[in-house]
């Protein structure tokens, strides 16, 4: 009885929680409106900064009337609503609701809102089918020689195509958008088995499929975050941002459609290869499952078409910015590691066994990269039931986003924390740090899909990259992000390439 209302005492209450309200308590939307407030949804990590050093590790924003965010900072709090495993219920999420709007308003071609926007045991039943193809290890070694020799092919044109007259350094303007075309060609060779030729004069085309791929699915991803946040008022009329994403998702989704029918009427007169179970791409993994309909491939196929380019892109471009800038005592590390398993650059493959065991170092830099650069500011929740956090109470249904970036920059939980060292995540250097920081990909059930893929396709090219040549940061100011729902460099990515032998 005694420790129960000592416990009453020392959790306050919801109300009591330090952060902005806006005037009147009308909320503090209107800061983040361009050329009027302090904050920006473009510069999330600024915004999250600001509010941990005004108003410490959780912070209750209102953003409109019945509508607060309760920002985490603090690993216990954040393992505490992550790690929350409440008897029958899925882990939900407020994300992409004007693409669950537009997709409803589709039922001839959805049969779901898919799994960005989608909650509870109907987003499980379409998680747990989609997953089998790519959460498996084996799954994903499987894409392994596929992946490499498409990135070979790329690393190999790097030179040819930028400086072709020149054996010695050269710079390339902006080496992004080519990072994203090389993952688009990986994701349309993985999905549907097809080769786009991303890279051909005809791809090249700003009206080319790739490049309106890529431009629609940027266009999508800038568009969530302000059709989430505020009053919603595209879902009673059209407005700016909303008919934005409309039409981007109209291309991707015909492309989906297309790129899923070709690959139906292939693996339906391909009988012999029906038959012996063999799968080319995750298509025909998925048709080959009784447990998916039409409806529900097409939604995934349009979800990889979005999520699966520019994140894969823009984490590798800010590992490659990292290297760029730690110079040789990273590079010269991982040139070694990179060297061991591909002695011959040229004519070598990576094998299974070497990503898992001999890559130590290369996996050590991608881990600091996504401590310093992760794809999102955090991850997101609506909390299942009642919570204690930062000595809080916090009701259930309130909508929880955890600040990684910001807390994995902060002295209290890394050392030296605004300097790249991979060696932090080596065994044999390893730091003591809190699981529930570094979380690039989400979290437990709502862990990104593709996670394995991403992972492997970076690895495979920083190895290349970094085998192949020696580069360097030949922008004129340090990187910084923007916050388009997921963090993309606010800069061209300007490399000097240095080539290495072969």
């Amino acid at each position: 009885m005694k420790s129960d209302l000592l416990h009453r005492r020392v959790v306050k209450p919801f109300d009591e929680m330090p952060g902005p309200r806006g005037p009147l308590g009308l909320g503090n939307l209107f800061q983040y409106i361009r050329g009027v407030g302090r904050y920006s949804f473009d510069a999330l990590h600024r915004s999250g900064e600001d509010k941990y050093r005004r108003y410490g590790p959780i912070v209750r924003e209102r953003m409109v009337p019945g509508q607060d965010i309760v920002w985490l900072y603090d690993p216990n709090d954040i393992a505490t609503v992550l790690d929350d495993r409440t008897p029958g219920v899925y882990p939900s999420r407020r994300s992409h609701t004007a693409l669950e709007k537009y997709r409803k308003d589709r039922p001839n071609v959805y049969r779901t809102a898919g799994l960005l926007p989608t909650n509870g045991l109907e987003w499980w039943k379409i998680r747990s089918e989609l997953q089998k193809g790519l959460s498996a290890p084996q799954s994903v070694r499987n894409f392994l020689p596929a992946t490499d020799q498409i990135t070979k092919e790329f690393v190999a044109r790097i030179q040819t195509t930028s400086a072709p007259e020149t054996d010695g350094p050269f710079v390339v303007d902006d080496f992004l958008p080519i990072i994203s075309r090389l993952n688009l060609e990986l994701i349309c060779l993985l999905a549907f088995d097809v080769r786009l030729q991303s890279f051909s004069a005809e791809q090249m085309d700003p009206n080319s499929l790739a490049s309106r791929l890529m431009e629609s699915a940027e266009t999508t991803n800038s568009a969530i975050l302000p059709t989430d946040q505020g009053f919603q008022l595209w879902r009673l009329l059209e407005t700016p941002a909303y008919r934005r994403l409309r039409r981007a998702q109209q291309f991707m989704e015909k492309t989906a459609v297309e790129l899923v029918s070709q690959k139906l009427l292939y693996f339906n007169e391909d009988q012999q290869r029906l038959a012996s179970g063999e799968s080319k791409s995750l298509m025909e993994e998925y048709l080959r499952n009784p447990n998916l309909e039409l409806n529900d491939i097409i939604g995934m196929a349009a979800d990889l078409l979005l999520a699966g380019v520019h994140t894969t892109s823009y984490s590798t471009a800010f590992a490659l910015y990292h290297l760029a800038l730690a110079g040789r005592p990273v590079q010269d590390r991982l040139y070694r590691e990179a060297r061991a398993i591909l002695p011959d650059a040229s004519d070598g493959r990576i094998e299974p066994v070497a990503l898992g065991s001999e890559a130590s170092y290369c996996r050590a830099v991608l881990k600091e990269t996504f401590r310093l650069n992760p794809i999102s500011i955090g991850v997101g929740r609506i909390l299942n039931r009642d919570q204690v956090l930062g000595g809080y109470h916090v009701p259930r249904g309130t909508v929880v986003v955890t600040q990684n970036m910001i807390s994995c920059r902060q002295g209290a939980y890394f050392r030296a924390p605004d300097q790249f060292l991979p060696e932090r995540w080596m065994r044999e250097t390893k730091e003591h740090v809190s699981p529930h920081l570094v979380l690039p990909f989400g979290h437990g059930m709502r862990s990104c899909i593709a996670r394995r893929l991403a992972e492997q396709s970076i690895l495979v090219l920083l190895l290349r990259i970094i085998r192949s040549f020696e580069i360097e940061w030949a922008g004129n100011v340090p990187l910084d992000v923007k916050t388009k729902l997921i963090n993309q460099p606010d800069q061209p990515i300007r490399l000097r390439f240095t080539p290495r032998p072969t």
